[in-house]
C-alpha cells in the first residue's frame, strides 16, 4: 500500500506564476484573474471584470498563467482605467474635491484621500464631521443599539435583580425618613 505523492514542480507547468505582480500587488496565482484582481484595495468584482472585459482577457484564468504582456497590459488597464473605456461611474472618487477630475484610487492612496476628506470635514466644522469627531454614526443610523462598536455597554436595560435591589433600597430610605420625623 504505497500512495504516491504529487509533488509540487510535477502538477505546475514551467510558465505558471505564484505570485503576480500588478499594481505593486502580488496576487495569488492560483485564483482566477477576476477573483485575483479584487485583491488590490480599491478594484471590487464588478471593476475587476470589467478590465478583464476591456483588455481581451479571459476572466476564468488562472493568474499565474498570464504571459508579461497581459501582466502589462493589466497594470496600465487598472492604473488608468479611464484610458481603456471604462466607465466613469465605476471609478471610486469621481469629481474630486480639490481637482475635480473623475479618479480611481487604489491602496494606500485611496486610504491617504480617505483620511484627508474626514479631516476636512472635521476642520469645517460640517455635521458630518461632528458626528465622526464625537464618534457617532454618520449616515442617520439609530443611536439606541446599533452603532456602538463595544458591544457589551447596553443602553436602557436594567436587570431584573438591579431592579429589585433598587426598589429595596428606596423602601428603607423611606422607612428611615419615616423614623426620624416621629421622633
Amino acid at each position: 500500500m504505497v500512495e504516491k505523492v504529487k509533488t509540487a514542480t510535477s502538477s505546475t507547468p514551467d510558465n505558471f506564476k505564484h505570485l503576480v505582480r500588478i499594481a505593486n500587488v502580488d496576487l495569488p496565482g492560483e485564483k482566477q484573474l477576476r477573483w485575483a484582481l479584487t485583491n488590490i484595495k480599491g478594484i471590487a468584482i464588478n471593476l475587476s471584470d470589467a478590465i478583464c472585459l476591456v483588455t481581451n482577457i479571459k476572466r476564468e484564468t488562472k493568474a499565474g498563467y498570464l504571459s508579461e504582456s497581459d501582466v502589462q497590459k493589466l497594470n496600465d488597464a487598472v492604473n488608468n482605467p479611464s484610458k481603456y473605456g471604462i466607465p466613469v461611474w465605476m471609478f471610486n472618487r469621481r469629481k474630486d474635491f480639490e481637482t475635480g477630475q473623475n479618479l480611481h484610487l487604489l491602496t494606500g492612496t485611496l486610504n491617504f484621500y480617505h483620511e484627508n476628506d474626514l479631516k476636512r470635514l472635521k476642520k469645517t466644522k460640517t455635521l458630518r464631521g461632528i458626528r465622526h469627531i464625537a464618534g457617532q454614526p454618520v449616515r442617520g443610523q439609530r443611536t439606541r443599539s446599533h452603532f456602538r462598536k463595544n458591544k457589551g455597554k447596553v443602553v436602557g436595560v436594567t436587570k431584573k435583580a438591579e431592579a429589585q435591589k433598587k426598589a429595596a433600597e428606596g423602601s428603607e430610605k423611606k422607612d428611615d425618613k419615616g423614623k426620624k420625623e416621629k421622633k
